[in-house]
């Protein structure tokens, strides 16, 4: 792979492009610096150049921009042959055909059965499900509390992390029992410390291990999102194997990676913020503006990978040129002064109704599973507090790392004391 950094023609932010840290080494200094870098500023991602939107307003406009596609064909550095797969972040854009890799109809068609499974009425049905999943990881989290030395006990791998991929396992059909294998290769896949040859064997492996479960499914239909895929007829054509492989794949990692962030950074805003986790335990500010302030101020995904310009897309004074790949910097439009006010640093859940914000996308593309990590984080967040109302965290928040991972705002652990 070439890493090209000449500046494309007709590109924004004439001044050095902001490199995006694989190791996420400072990542409210690198929001920061995207943020008043402009709307459309210019980015480098391991030697690939790329625009990205900072902007609450740009973002709307353009993630309904016709012009503006998925289709890796239309990316000029892909033509081109300056990018192929030997890029460490190729993966999350050359995934498979799946509802998140095309456009239009096609879309549509991939989408519906997935977006017919995850309805407010189907996410009631399964409420109970999430609480009681809910509950036994509380009492796995109290007893390996009480078994370790010091009391200490990582949020993440015993709650956060579990609790989102035992409900997309379930809504997806898959066993229990393979939940560890997949969130060890998830994390492994998304990690920049992962060697290339490695990320692309594990991905190789996911589509195995999806195709297998696919088969199966196509052989024995169960209550399941799977078998709703492979059963699909609406919109058109039936789903290949392909599409439905890719959209399982997709639609895990995003199942789950996201809630993790959601749940995490919640608890570590309110246990930085004290005042404000006092006045939630009080009942005077509801659980759902947390969640809404919380998705807003420190999102679960940082940079969405990435839209392509089938033709020259004007923009203010600038040009985003034909071939050009585009970025959505979440994270930096949460943080966008002109949508929230000049405090949009600070985490405020008395900030004035409603918080609006685009965490989960905007557009056709916006993710179908917004409301169910909203519900997960709704059941989960209030029964963590409720159990362990003196919870803390165990570290001072200056040694809390974030994992190494582009896109993807997440923690390497999360050691808390549940007891005070």
């Amino acid at each position: 792979m070439n890493c090209p950094h000449a500046a494309a023609r007709g590109a924004a932010s004439s001044g050095a492009p902001v490199v995006i840290d694989p190791l996420v080494q400072d990542l409210d200094g690198e929001t920061a610096r995207l943020r008043d870098a402009g709307p459309l500023a210019r980015i480098e991602l391991l030697g690939v150049p790329a625009l990205t939107v900072t902007r609450h307003a740009l973002a709307r406009q353009l993630l309904v921009d016709p012009r503006l596609v998925k289709d890796l064909d239309a990316w000029g550095l892909w033509q081109r042959g300056e990018v192929t797969h030997e890029w460490p972040l190729i993966g999350m854009i050359d995934a498979g055909r799946s509802m998140f890799t095309v456009d239009g109809a096609e879309h549509r068609r991939l989408r519906t059965k997935t977006s017919q499974a995850l309805t407010p009425r189907r996410l009631e049905e399964i409420r109970p499900d999430i609480e009681k999943f809910t509950e036994e990881l509380l009492d796995a989290l109290d007893e390996q509390s009480r078994r370790s030395e010091n009391g200490v006990v990582d949020l993440k791998s015993v709650f956060a992390q579990p609790l989102p991929m035992r409900v997309v396992g379930m809504l997806m059909g898959v066993d229990e029992a393979e939940h560890p294998m997949l969130m060890k290769r998830y994390k492994a896949f998304f990690s920049m410390l992962t060697p290339q040859e490695e990320r692309l064997a594990l991905l190789a492996e996911l589509d195995v291990f999806y195709a297998a479960l696919v088969r199966e499914r196509t052989a024995r239909p169960t209550d399941d999102l799977t078998s709703a895929l492979i059963l699909a007829e609406e919109g058109g054509a039936p789903l290949t194997e392909e599409e439905v492989v890719g959209n399982l794949k997709a639609m895990v990692a995003a199942g789950h990676e996201t809630t993790i962030g959601l749940i995490l950074n919640a608890v570590r805003a309110l246990l930085t913020h004290p005042d404000q986790l006092r006045r939630v335990l009080d009942g005077q500010i509801p659980w759902e503006t947390v969640i809404e302030e919380t998705l807003r101020w420190d999102t679960p995904t940082t940079h969405l990978l990435m839209r392509f310009a089938t033709q020259d897309i004007q923009v203010g004074d600038e040009v985003i040129a034909k071939g050009e790949g585009v970025v959505i910097s979440y994270r930096a439009i949460g943080r966008d002064i002109e949508q929230h006010g000049a405090d949009a640093d600070a985490f405020d859940i008395a900030r004035p109704a409603p918080i609006r914000h685009m965490t989960f996308g905007h557009g056709p593309h916006i993710c179908p599973g917004a409301a169910l990590s909203r519900v997960e984080a709704g059941i989960a967040l209030p029964a963590l507090f409720a159990r362990f109302p003196a919870l803390r965290a165990a570290v001072p928040d200056t040694e809390v790392r974030k994992l190494p991972v582009m896109t993807q705002n997440d923690m390497e652990a999360f050691p808390v004391l549940l007891h005070g």
